[in-house]
């Protein structure tokens, strides 16, 4: 790679990694002129930004070669740190659960969170808290940030979560969290709502809000069985959460740790090929992502139309096992063995953005270190003389990174928020829900404010015309 080319493209990675901000959509500053410099503008407007005046800035060269609001990152050594600059950046779920808390619509309610516990979590518990709730957190084992975790017990929020817990160990802690009694229950991947009715722990359990694609499935099955014995709000067809969170957040935040991570061992995504595997909104987001990089991406598919969708967005499709030879292969399904063991055998690296248990067929015992000089490599394996693995097989943004851009987990947040309320209002009967229309474009109205955005409005001509059913076409000269 051009050493201008791979100079940006650190800088960018850095912003991203020293802040968990989002690249796409922001406003950045490029100062000076030169290789670099170019580089830089380009890249970013690969990613979705916009180069003119912006309160990030790169000085390719200075002293300090990336500025904030004018001056350098403000410190997040500690959890503390870390927790509050999050909530510096996420207005809109500040503003949602403001209006939680002025109307009384959570006090005293009872609300478990059961996800992925990193800085951005901790103020949804928080802004909860704050709305009136009593709120308590679960985290699954390997999905706990323990320093997130100390700080915000020390905030007053019960946190349960160890990362050395695993087999019946786990399930019993997950049991007794359940059984501390929740009206609400915010999930991600529908773990505990499943264990919850495996376990009739169900008495109290009012409805819950779910948060994923791969939890949604499950529960749309015992919806059909008949099984699922409480509402829960399909969080993630929200369009302001799959469209965002899924395509921007974890195309960013997968993409960019994988970089990281390969950067460190001397390889770069520029001219790799990389297959892709799904091409839903994470597919997407990554294929992207890669793409801007400077990856040669392939896409893989079982769904046909979302095949032709990647085609028609430029990528190569066909079979895995005719993809995988050499490439980097990106698991984005969210299934369970998508990754087998012929793959791991072809590929030259496999990373999973997907994230659920057992998306890579892989005996853990398999893995050695890779080193380079002698020094063990953070997060990178090799399973035999097969391919290299990243994290573990893990979700790569949880393992080697801190987790989806925080603006994006605002976006997320404010519609979990805006579920609560939902499930709080009028009584819904058993099964999934859609989260309302309204509702979601309130949310996006509300973002749109805090970027300082602006949108039409239909005219009054353009609204009646939509509020007559009658063909235009057949009308006769001069008809009302």
């Amino acid at each position: 790679m051009p050493e201008a080319l791979l100079t940006a493209e650190r800088l960018v990675r850095r912003f991203a990694r020293d802040t968990n901000l989002l690249v796409a959509g922001r406003r950045f500053a490029v100062v000076g002129g030169g290789a670099v410099a170019d580089e830089l503008g380009a890249l970013l407007l690969r990613l979705g930004a916009r180069v003119d005046a912006g309160t990030v800035a790169f000085v390719p060269g200075a002293e300090v070669e990336i500025l904030l609001d004018g001056a350098p990152f403000p410190p997040r050594a500690s959890a503390d740190d870390r927790i509050d600059f999050a909530g510096d950046h996420m207005p809109v779920s500040r503003g949602i659960a403001a209006t939680l808390r002025d109307a009384r619509v959570v006090r005293g309610v009872r609300i478990g969170i059961a996800m992925v516990l990193e800085p951005k979590t901790a103020q949804l518990a928080l802004l909860l808290r704050d709305a009136g709730a009593e709120v308590s957190v679960y985290a699954h084992p390997d999905e706990i940030d323990v320093e997130v975790a100390a700080a915000l017990r020390a905030r007053g929020i019960p946190v349960d979560g160890d990362p050395a817990l695993s087999g019946t160990a786990e399930r019993d802690a997950a049991l007794a969290f359940l059984r501390r009694g929740h009206d609400l229950l915010l999930d991600d991947g529908s773990h505990l709502i499943r264990l919850a009715h495996e376990a009739d722990v169900l008495e109290d359990l009012r409805g819950a809000a779910e948060e994923t694609t791969s939890g949604l499935t499950p529960l749309r099955r015992m919806a059909a069985e008949g099984a699922l014995r409480i509402p829960v709000i399909a969080v993630n067809d929200a369009p302001m959460k799959t469209a965002f969170d899924n395509r921007y957040g974890t195309g960013q935040s997968c993409v960019f740790a994988i970089a990281d991570v390969l950067d460190a061992a001397g390889i770069a995504l520029r001219d790799q090929p990389a297959v892709v595997v799904g091409y839903g909104p994470v597919g997407e987001g990554v294929a992207a992502h890669l793409r801007a990089l400077g990856a040669v991406v392939g896409v893989t598919e079982t769904d046909p139309v979302r095949a032709l969708r990647a085609a028609h967005d430029g990528y190569a499709t066909g079979l895995l096992r005719d993809l995988a030879p050499g490439a980097l292969v990106v698991s984005a399904t969210g299934v369970p063995h998508t990754i087998d063991a012929e793959t791991l055998r072809a590929a030259r690296i496999v990373a999973v953005a997907g994230g659920v248990p057992e998306e890579v067929d892989l005996d853990l015992a398999d893995l050695h270190p890779v080193s380079l000089a002698d020094a063990p490599l953070p997060h990178l394996d090799r399973i035999g003389d097969g391919a290299l693995i990243v994290a573990r097989g893990g979700c790569i943004n949880l393992a080697a990174a801190e987790g989806n851009p925080i603006e994006i987990m605002d976006l997320s947040f404010a519609v979990q928020l805006s579920a609560v309320a939902q499930l709080l209002g009028s009584p819904l009967p058993p099964g999934v829900h859609p989260f309302p229309a309204e509702a979601d474009a309130a949310v996006a109205r509300a973002a749109l404010a805090a970027r300082g955005e602006r949108v039409d409005a239909r005219s009054e001509a353009q609204q009646r015309a939509q509020q007559d059913w009658r063909s235009p076409r057949y009308r006769a000269g001069g008809r009302a």
